[in-house]
Order: structure tokens, then C-alpha cells, then sequence
């Protein structure tokens, strides 16, 4: 660029928006152009929002249907979704569901059922937390009797081993014979605390085998749906239980 062009550029001035003259201040801020285009541009996307909106509506279907439509409910104008009162398959059983077949699922059922049987063998359940207290009832004659009435001596045992509900050998095996296993007091806390686990093992198999058998007929009872009878919802389905259905009778041939 020349000097002569340099200089001629240097004298001009910035073009400058025109403001709200001083007489007409009273009608606040003078629109530019940029301002102008600004709310043209969004007046007219409102109204092709709108015209669009009439076109749906004027072409809707009156047959058509969601299931949101009747699983939702206003809220001060906005749509929510009802929250279900119970949820009727947890995440667990669903995943199982969808990865496990019937016959695999009943085999470890089956597989807990003989583990449990084991464990009960093994343990009797006989001092297990929960487990409702067994009843000895003794008779006697006379009311002298009863209050004179020496619990030890009637079983033939010695009186520290009263309480005991298993392994309470008499007053003759006593004499008679020598005592095997743990005497001292660490070795029993120890086979106790053995005891303890063993019982929690069990609580865990027994509480594992009933999920095992509610997914079991929860995946029988997809399996019986597949079948195209006529069928009637009677229970609906819950995280315990499968749903239960009334299936027309049909005669065989």
C-alpha cells in the first residue's frame, strides 16, 4: 500500500451506529439491524415450530396408542412417569434370566438342595440361632414330686451337662468310658466358632436355593406364555413369587 493511501486511511473515521436521538429517548433503545435479524430469525422459527405442530396434529392417527399415555400423570403441566409399587423382577434375576436356561438353572438348584441336606446332616441344626426351642415334658404323680423334682438325676446325666441339647452322655458312660475330643476352653471356642460358620454356610444355601427356585418358575412361566390358548392374569408377578395365569382348558385329541 502507498503513503499516499496510508495517510488517506488514517483521516478516515470508524462508521459509527447512529443512537437513540435525544427527543426520542423516551422510547427506549433504537433497534440496529443486528438486533432486527435477531428477532426476526427466532420469531420465525416459532412460527415453523408451530405450523409444523398443527400439521401433526391435523394428520394425527386417533387409533394410535403408547403406553405412556397411561403410564404417566401431570405434575404442575409436566409430565411423570407413575412410580411402581413393587418391583417384579430385581436386576439379579433378570440377568440370570436372560443368560441362564431352565434345565441349567433346576441343576444348581438341585446342587444347593443336596449341598443344605449335607450341611443339616451334619450339624442337626441343634443350637441354631432362631430356631424355635424344643419341649421335654416329664410327668409325674404329685405335685411333691414336681417341686422336688431333680432334672439331673432324672436323666442319669451330671448336672453341667443339663443344658446341653446334644452330645449329654449319662452319669454311666461317664464312669465308664474316657472322654475324647476338645476338654479345654480354647478348643471348644474354637469348634464353636467352627459351629457359627457352618450354621451361616446354611443360612446362605437355604436363602441362595429359594432365589434358585423363584427364577426357575419365573422362567417356566415365560416359557408357558410362549403357548398362543387364551390365558387370565391371576397373581401378578413379584421379586418372591412368578406371576400366576389361568389357561383355558383344552381337550387333548
Amino acid at each position: 500500500m502507498s503513503s499516499f493511501r496510508k495517510a488517506l486511511k488514517s483521516q478516515q473515521r470508524n462508521h459509527l451506529e447512529r443512537s437513540q436521538p435525544g427527543f426520542r429517548k423516551r422510547l427506549g433503545f433504537l433497534e440496529k439491524k443486528k438486533d432486527y435479524k435477531v428477532r426476526a430469525n427466532d420469531f420465525h422459527k416459532k412460527q415453523n415450530t408451530l405450523t409444523a405442530l398443527r400439521k401433526k396434529a391435523l394428520q394425527r392417527n386417533p387409533d394410535e396408542f403408547y403406553y405412556n399415555m397411561i403410564n404417566t400423570h401431570l405434575e404442575n403441566g409436566v409430565h411423570m412417569k407413575k412410580a411402581k409399587a413393587e418391583d417384579e423382577v430385581t436386576e439379579e434375576q433378570l440377568k440370570v434370566m436372560r443368560t441362564q436356561d431352565i434345565k441349567y438353572v433346576g441343576m444348581k438348584r438341585v446342587a444347593e438342595a443336596k449341598k443344605i441336606e449335607r450341611l443339616k446332616s451334619e450339624l442337626h441344626l441343634l443350637d441354631a440361632t432362631g430356631k424355635q426351642k424344643s419341649k421335654h415334658i416329664f410327668f409325674v404323680d404329685t405335685k411333691k414330686e414336681v417341686s422336688s423334682f431333680d432334672l439331673a438325676k432324672h436323666l442319669n446325666t451330671a448336672p453341667e451337662l443339663v443344658d446341653r441339647v446334644y452330645n449329654r452322655p449319662t452319669l454311666d458312660t461317664l464312669e465308664s468310658k474316657t472322654i475324647q475330643g476338645a476338654t479345654s476352653a480354647r478348643e471348644l471356642k474354637r469348634l464353636a466358632t467352627q459351629r457359627k460358620q457352618q450354621y451361616k454356610l446354611l443360612s446362605q444355601r437355604i436363602d441362595r436355593e429359594k432365589k434358585m427356585f423363584v427364577i426357575e418358575q419365573k422362567i417356566q412361566t415365560r416359557k408357558d406364555l410362549a403357548d398362543k390358548s387364551k390365558k387370565v392374569k391371576v397373581k401378578k408377578e413379584t421379586a418372591n413369587a412368578p406371576a400366576v395365569y389361568r389357561f383355558e382348558a383344552k381337550r387333548k385329541r
